[in-house]
């Protein structure tokens, strides 16, 4: 129960007040711009609009401004803007076979089809604090051909041998559920998971797969392969009996190869993980390609014996959102719960005191 906070209307508008100043910070220092938080802070951005299921880097840059830099403050209200969205249909499924690639490696092959291209990564920095970044000059980067290669998926490759579980449902004409339209109902489909996966918490989806690695859970995992770039969504609009392209969005793939002994109905072979998320943000789509493989152990069956294996677990604690607003609302004013229990605490104590002296009096 919470009891109304009287005559606070001048509190709270004061504490808006202060908010908005310490946002602002120093008058004497030029404040961001959008497009400045978008081109320099893009990762924090992808994250952004990952977590908060909506792809705008212009308003995922408003968020983490008006956020003053808290990524889960910004991803809530990302989220809360979204639901005043109207829905007028889905996308097609978009084909990141045909992805415009910016990166792709493999730690599964040397040689691929279409070749290994490192892109913008942190992989091979030192981790040392540069302070020359600040306002210095940074050169053009180098520049070649575009590879017209084909650059086929390894997971793909291994599939044409039969090394690899089918791709997907076995009905590629099942409907597909919306978690942000129906509430969940345990246990549910892979497709519903991987949603869940997509815009849940990264720190915590970390965790877990960090947690399958250390021998949580029954993982050997390898890097079938990390693609990033662009690819197209296209909308199809009956009236017009073809699908329209509407633009292009930046992604991350990341197919996870893990070994698998087979059954008395499959032979072994390899199966997967998959993570999937809006932007550059491989750490995330390799945790979510983790997860989702260990949520697939009832599938295989395998023995439940880790909490990355709990689906009920995992789903229903990695939305950060939801998250907060259970740990935050501490924050609200519980008197009357308090009062009460403190009235309880007080009245076993005056008994335990009275028992105590009952016994001393025998």
């Amino acid at each position: 129960m919470y009891v109304a906070v009287k005559g606070g209307e001048a509190a709270i508008a004061n504490a808006h007040a202060l908010l908005a100043d310490r946002r602002r910070g120093d008058r004497a220092v030029p404040g961001l711009r959008l497009d400045q938080i978008v081109g320099q802070l893009g990762l924090g951005i992808d994250r952004i609009m990952g977590e908060g299921s909506l792809h705008d880097t212009e308003l995922a840059a408003l968020a983490l401004l008006q956020a003053r830099g808290d990524m889960i403050e910004a991803i809530f209200l990302v989220r809360a803007y979204r639901t005043t969205l109207p829905r007028f249909g889905y996308s097609d499924p978009i084909d990141t076979g045909a992805m415009l690639i910016e990166r792709r490696i493999s730690a599964t092959f040397k040689d691929l089809p279409g070749g290994q291209l490192l892109g913008p990564t942190f992989d091979y920095t030192h981790r040392l604090l540069d302070p020359a970044i600040v306002g210095g000059e940074v050169p053009a980067p180098v520049l070649r051909e575009a590879d017209t290669e084909q650059a086929p998926r390894v997971t793909d490759l291994l599939g044409r041998q039969g090394l690899m579980e089918p791709d997907g449902d076995s009905d590629p004409e099942a409907e597909v559920g919306d978690l942000t339209r129906e509430p969940l109902d345990f246990p549910l489909n892979r497709d519903l998971r991987l949603q869940a996966l997509a815009r849940g918490d990264e720190g915590f989806l970390l965790a877990l797969a960090y947690s399958t690695q250390r021998g949580y859970g029954r993982s050997h995992p390898f890097v079938g392969e990390i693609r990033i770039g662009e690819v197209d969504v296209a909308f199809d609009v009956p009236e017009l009996g073809f699908a329209v392209n509407l633009g292009r969005v930046r992604v991350t793939e990341c197919q996870m190869v893990n070994q698998f002994k087979g059954s008395a109905k499959v032979p072994p072979q390899f199966t997967r993980g998959y993570g999937l998320v809006f932007g550059q943000a491989e750490r995330k789509a390799m945790a979510m390609s983790l997860v989702d493989r260990a949520l697939r152990a009832r599938e295989f069956g395998e023995d439940l014996v880790a909490p990355a294996q709990d689906e009920e677990f995992v789903i229903a604690h990695c939305d950060n959102v939801q998250a907060t607003g259970f740990v935050e609302h501490l924050k609200l004013p519980h008197y009357v719960d308090f009062q009460a229990e403190l009235d309880m605490i007080r009245r076993m104590r005056a008994e335990h005191e009275a028992a105590q002296l009952a016994e001393a009096a025998e």
